[in-house]
């Protein structure tokens, strides 16, 4: 008799679960009530009790206390919608269209649309981004993270996506909480080791960084710059980095360099958090009555559109915008068919020499901590996987 209940109730489960997600059921819509199920099956109300409760553990209905049962958006996601969501920090400027445009080529490929959110870098942004996208049909995400030097405070939003079966990759940056999850990522660290120990090859000695303090690129960028000089035997100096906020990033760098180069510290070059830094740093400079690279030299990062200014070609590091969209594309799309995939992908940095790095002392033997990689265009570049 036991097993004839059980197998009844199974069998009750698995028809209602047919149901709530076939067409006749959208989210939101109320399941009939248990006196009705009862009847429509003919059993006991204890039984269809039984069926529903399986379904509100699995998070495919919720209970409404006096009012019944009701179908959640968990059903949307069983359902393949071809739509994939792409959360950056930013949209329309600097390099994020190319990096969307990478995602794009290889989704739009592979018959799926995207839907567009950005978080203006924002921990409140991508909170609200997540839980929009929750309710939405959607097949995966690619997320670039928020301010990802800080903690992580919304780890069960990702927790929930796992359980509706929705994969997701972060791009760019990580969050250290959430460090096992599947990435795509450039070699900050190694990028600003590159750009620092160039500068030290070529004579300089009082060098500044000017670095984002609440991002992880920021945090390994910093990091890169400390380990070239520990590595030439240049002593590291707290007052020789400028951090800065997402929030003052257009005045606290520039302000606090002019600062410095007004009270006579002796300033030889400048590590700059990126390329859009760089040529606020470098205004900067002329507007004291400096010149770049004459008295002072200048790196950038990413090897951006900002790369280029007034006839001068900033000293940076390849960013390969397009390709790291490529790759995060690529990955999300065998999550989804539930393929292997490399979980972490990290493209190895390439300094690419400019015009704002002045070369003094070039016979000086270079340093040999580490294999140096240079080249004078955006090709070329290697990618890790783990």
């Amino acid at each position: 008799m036991e097993e004839n209940i059980e197998t009844k109730y199974s069998s009750i489960e698995t028809e209602l679960r047919d149901l709530v997600f076939s067409d006749a059921y959208q989210p939101g819509d109320k399941l009939p009530s248990e006196n009705a199920l009862a009847k429509q099956y003919g059993v006991s109300r204890q039984t269809v009790r039984k069926a529903l409760e399986g379904l509100e553990r699995e998070g495919y209905i919720y209970a409404v206390h006096g009012s019944g049962r009701y179908v959640s958006e968990r059903t949307l996601h069983r359902k393949q919608s071809k739509n994939i969501a792409v959360v950056m920090t930013y949209l329309s400027d600097y390099i994020f269209p190319k990096v969307i445009s990478g995602i794009d080529q290889v989704l739009s490929a592979n018959g799926y649309d995207l839907i567009l959110k950005h978080t203006n870098n924002s921990r409140h942004g991508e909170i609200a981004c997540l839980e929009e996208l929750m309710g939405k049909d959607i097949d995966g995400i690619i997320i670039e993270p928020s301010k990802s030097n800080m903690y992580c405070k919304h780890t069960d939003l990702f927790g929930q996506l796992e359980r509706y079966e929705i994969p997701y990759v972060f791009i760019q940056g990580e969050y250290e909480a959430m460090a096992e999850k599947p990435h795509v990522l450039l070699d900050d660290e190694k990028g600003s080791f590159l750009l620092t120990k160039y500068l030290i090859e070529n004579g300089h000695r009082e060098i500044y960084g000017i670095f984002k303090s609440d991002d992880s690129q920021g945090q390994k960028r910093h990091n890169g710059y400390a380990r070239a000089l520990a590595g030439a035997g240049i002593p590291y100096d707290p007052s020789h980095v400028i951090w800065f906020y997402t929030e003052d990033r257009k005045v606290h760098p520039v302000t606090s360099l002019q600062n410095i180069i007004r009270n006579g510290k002796n300033v030889d070059a400048v590590v700059c958090y990126n390329d859009q830094i760089a040529r606020h740093v470098i205004r900067a400079i002329r507007e004291v009555g400096k010149h770049v690279p004459e008295d002072i030299s200048v790196t950038g990062y990413d090897n951006s559109d900002s790369a280029s200014m007034d006839g001068k070609q900033l000293t940076t590091v390849v960013h390969p915008q397009e390709e790291l969209g490529r790759l995060a594309a690529d990955m999300l799309l065998h999550l989804i068919r539930g393929e292997e995939t490399e979980r972490r992908i990290v493209i190895e940095p390439v300094l690419v020499e400019g015009d704002t790095v002045r070369k003094k002392d070039a016979g000086k033997k270079k340093a040999d901590a580490e294999p140096e990689q240079k080249q004078s265009k955006k090709t070329g570049h290697k990618v890790r996987k783990k």
